[in-house]
């Protein structure tokens, strides 16, 4: 019987597919989730810019402060709703992952009121100029914790075009929200209108799916995901809260313009850094289907995806530098001037960080959350203390190149723990799907 969801067979087959069909098959959905990819970095990219000209260098400093707040309670979301669903089920029977969906999407937009009525409170406390940023994104983060949760969800079905779609929605309706926001003027009336239009994508996501989520079943998830879940959940809040706590500091010793500046150097590595951010999507249920399809596949498979990224970003980066300052002005407006001295440690990072995910969606893949853990706590201390150290010794500059030093290290780390894992996962049954 053929699975509607994944067109895959709900029961195995008694012989294993042809080598051609199933690598077709890979290349499909790889390439679903690059087209995905490219879809979220172009929308992110777009609204970055267009924030960045609109703004000037300070406000656009509170901005990317609400961007990076955002970021932190997207992984936690991640970790505990939408991680384990990529880990356990990828490439399940639909019955299986239809009502983990449920559950684990409803587990997501618990997390999103919640998280969103801390925001509420921390705003209104704070007031100023960053008050209101925050008190926005309190409001639009359901929202925009479910939208990413269908991503998740389509991607662990093998059903890549339809978080394609759902982002394309979310970008179309983008559209009409920035304009209306201009008109304004504001970092609150620029996080409404993106908030706003995640919204729509994610209402959409639940007529794609068929599914609704089920919000009173947040706590049975999270109890019987808590094995993975809670370290997950650290894992990606070190991940997050690291570029945060950079963040606040580097604004705290150099100045929120020099916020400004490091968020506009990493718009000009948007692309990739959109990519890094919402990898999980494709590569953790990915490398999954290969540890249950051909285990001695997972440590080439994770270095070509790792070594590809890395590669990317550095023939990016070389073109950045040749581009001349009439376009980064175009593109930046004031933020160029300053982004601009930050490509090359920023391209290095980023570069860093490609190849230590490579690495990363194989830990996942082999269910090997506590080595996941401590790498994570590793790399998040490399780079709090390059990027604040470097920011007390040179400045905004200082604090580009501590990070890129810090990410290249935390790399080197992530990959001798996938090598250790791979060897103690040599001779161990691959783990069981658990359902519901």
């Amino acid at each position: 019987m053929t699975d509607p969801m994944t067109g895959e067979e709900e029961t195995p087959r008694a012989t294993a597919p042809p080598a051609g069909s199933t690598r077709r098959a890979l290349v499909g959905r790889l390439s679903w989730g690059l087209a995905d990819q490219a879809a979220s970095s172009v929308s992110n990219f777009v609204v970055g810019i267009y924030v960045a000209r609109s703004l000037g260098l300070a406000a656009f400093g509170v901005f990317s402060l609400a961007w990076v707040t955002y970021g932190v309670l997207l992984n936690v979301s991640r970790g505990l709703a939408t991680d384990p669903l990529t880990v356990r089920f990828s490439g399940v029977p639909v019955a299986s992952w239809r009502a983990a969906v449920a559950r684990s999407s409803g587990s997501a937009l618990g997390l999103g009121a919640a998280l969103g009525a801390a925001c509420l409170v921390v705003g209104l406390a704070l007031g100023g100029r960053v008050g209101p940023a925050f008190v926005c994104l309190g409001v639009m983060l359901p929202a925009l914790l479910l939208q990413d949760a269908w991503r998740f969800a389509f991607f662990a079905a093998g059903t890549g075009h339809k978080a394609f779609v759902n982002d394309l929605v979310w970008g179309v309706a983008l559209v009409p929200a920035m304009v209306v926001a201009a008109r304004v003027g504001s970092v609150a009336a620029y996080l409404l209108a993106w908030g706003a239009s995640a919204a729509v994508a994610a209402g959409y996501g639940c007529v794609q799916s068929g599914i609704r989520p089920r919000m009173p079943e947040a706590r049975g998830w999270l109890r019987e995901q808590r094995d993975l879940g809670y370290r997950y959940l650290v894992e990606n809040v070190a991940l997050s809260g690291a570029s945060q706590l950079r963040a606040y500091g580097l604004g705290a010793i150099v100045g929120v313009g020099s916020v400004g500046a490091v968020r506009g150097a990493e718009l000009l590595l948007g692309p990739f850094l959109a990519v890094l951010m919402g990898l999980s999507l494709v590569t953790v249920p990915e490398a999954a289907r290969v540890l249950r399809r051909a285990p001695h596949r997972l440590g080439a498979f994770c270095l070509l995806l790792g070594g590809g990224q890395a590669a990317a970003a550095l023939l990016w980066g070389a073109a950045l530098l040749l581009m001349p300052d009439r376009l980064g002005e175009l593109a930046l407006g004031g933020v160029w001037h300053s982004a601009s001295r930050l490509i090359v440690p920023v391209t290095l990072s980023v570069a860093g960080a490609g190849l230590g995910t490579g690495a990363a969606a194989g830990l996942r893949a082999l269910a090997a959350a506590r080595r996941s853990l401590r790498c994570q706590l590793i790399a998040s201390t490399f780079y709090v203390g390059g990027g604040l150290g470097g920011a007390a010794l040179a400045g905004t500059v200082g604090s580009a190149w501590g990070v890129a030093a810090a990410t290249l290290s935390a790399s080197a780390v992530w990959w001798l723990h996938l090598r250790s894992a791979l060897r103690e996962h040599h001779h161990e049954p691959i783990p069981e799907v658990r359902t519901p």
